[in-house]
């Protein structure tokens, strides 16, 4: 296969529902437009970089890593300071490791909570000084502050604009080069070349890709219009896309900088210093405080044996009777509590067993249980149910199966009157951002 001449490193996908169509799971040996695309045409590397959001990141990186092709995550941002939340501009972050990964999630997660602005996430861009490492930074194109500054002439404006983001991403910021056709284009690339001379700054080539092929264009300017509201025979409504929004192929896009060369050698560059890797698989659960600092799979066997005897004491009141089914009960307690530690979910039982004593103790009426989660004895023993799933022959695998790998899911039932405040217990003491 021949070397690489290019790479994608602006795309929107379907998850950037305001003007993307690229479907990133099909349904079919994880088919994945983006990623197939890039395949066919023997790129090495494709970059997904919706709409403020990384919605469609672990679809995209699963289909990406399963056939061969690398994939770079990243995210097209919304960015204004304080003063200009009212026109805000454009910039692509793109991922080089796991820091940049983290701060990327920071930087959205900030905007999404704390600036949104007539429906837009925005990121002010000193927020970069603390959250900038491990991320590319590219200009935007004709849609970026600097930009916007060279496509109006405030050419001082623009160097000034550049050498502010160079200073927050030394070494990552680059000139973002675009020829879509668009008749902004070519006055905004001619200035932009001779800013980055100016500045010693590098140059990339870059498309923006929004459809698969050029006869996507119609389907994907009616997604545009119902995410507008507007409808395709309205002559007055804003015309942003254009039926050249397609993925280019290597061919066309070295047809379109063939003077500038080193443009599409960056994006190559680019790709080859993008490097996440991601561990998907494995649930986050919120730190469970155990006593003495215990670890949990100790304290979950101490605090479950500990309420099978308070259990076995109402059930069998008897002495002797209690002492003959201890041993048919103790068995069962075992064989759950080695399946819950060897698929790693203690925690899951002791924070769920938590938040619903406490609702008991605080006067919130609670439900007994339901669903496969009742067939459990160390629920039962931990205070999550109050089935005696033995009495029943319930059954602890339909619940929690080692050959079948997924997130235990108990099925609570809260009085709706009080019910808020079993969630403010766990937000207070588990920490809102968990």
């Amino acid at each position: 296969m021949p070397a690489p001449r290019f790479v994608h490193l602006r795309l929107h996908s379907e998850f950037s529902i305001q003007d993307g169509l690229m479907r990133l799971d099909t349904g079919k040996n994880h088919d994945c437009q983006p990623v197939d695309a890039a395949r066919a045409d023997g790129m090495s590397a494709v970059a997904v970089t919706d709409l403020a959001n990384t919605f469609g990141l672990v679809k995209f990186y699963s289909a990406a890593r399963k056939k061969g092709i690398k994939p770079i995550a990243g995210c097209d941002l919304w960015v204004a300071p304080p003063g200009a939340v009212d026109k805000p501009t454009r910039l692509l972050l793109l991922v080089q490791d796991r820091a940049g990964w983290h701060n990327l999630c920071e930087l959205l997660s900030r905007a999404y909570r704390q600036n949104i602005h007539r429906g837009r996430a925005l990121v002010d861009p000193s927020w970069f000084d603390a959250w900038g490492d491990g991320l590319i930074a590219l200009s935007g194109g004709h849609l970026g502050d600097v930009g916007q500054a060279l496509s109006h002439g405030s050419l001082d404006l623009a160097r000034t604009l550049a050498g502010e983001w160079s200073r927050r991403f030394p070494g990552r910021y680059f000139l973002e080069l675009q020829r879509d056709g668009r008749p902004e284009c070519d006055l905004h690339v001619a200035r932009a070349v001779t800013l980055a001379e100016d500045l010693n700054l590098p140059v990339v080539a870059t498309h923006p890709v929004q459809f698969l092929s050029r006869d996507d264009y119609t389907a994907h300017e009616a997604r545009v219009c119902i995410a507008e509201g507007y409808t395709l025979a309205d002559r007055r409504r804003p015309k942003t896309f254009t039926d050249d929004d397609y993925f280019k192929t290597q061919d066309e896009m070295a047809a379109l900088f063939a003077d500038l060369p080193e443009a599409l050698e960056n994006s190559i560059e680019i790709a080859r210093r993008c490097n996440l890797t991601l561990e998907l698989g494995k649930s986050k659960l919120p730190d469970f405080p155990t006593p003495g600092g215990l670890p949990l799979d100790a304290y979950l066997r101490q605090f479950a044996q500990e309420g099978l005897e308070r259990r076995m004491a109402v059930l069998f009141p008897d002495a002797q009777e209690r002492a003959a089914n201890m041993s048919e009960y103790q068995a069962r307690l075992d064989l759950e509590l080695n399946t819950i530690i060897q698929m790693g979910f203690p925690g899951y039982f002791l924070i769920v067993a938590d938040f619903i004593n406490w609702g008991k103790a605080n006067g919130v009426p609670v439900g007994p249980g339901r669903g496969s989660g009742a067939g459990s004895l160390v629920a039962f023993s931990i205070g999550i149910t109050d089935l005696d799933p033995l009495r029943y022959a319930l059954l602890f695998e339909r619940f929690l199966n080692p050959e079948r790998v997924s997130m235990p899911d108990f099925d609570v039932d809260f009085c709706q009157d009080n019910r808020w405040r079993v969630i403010e217990y766990v937000r207070d003491k588990y920490g809102a951002d968990a």
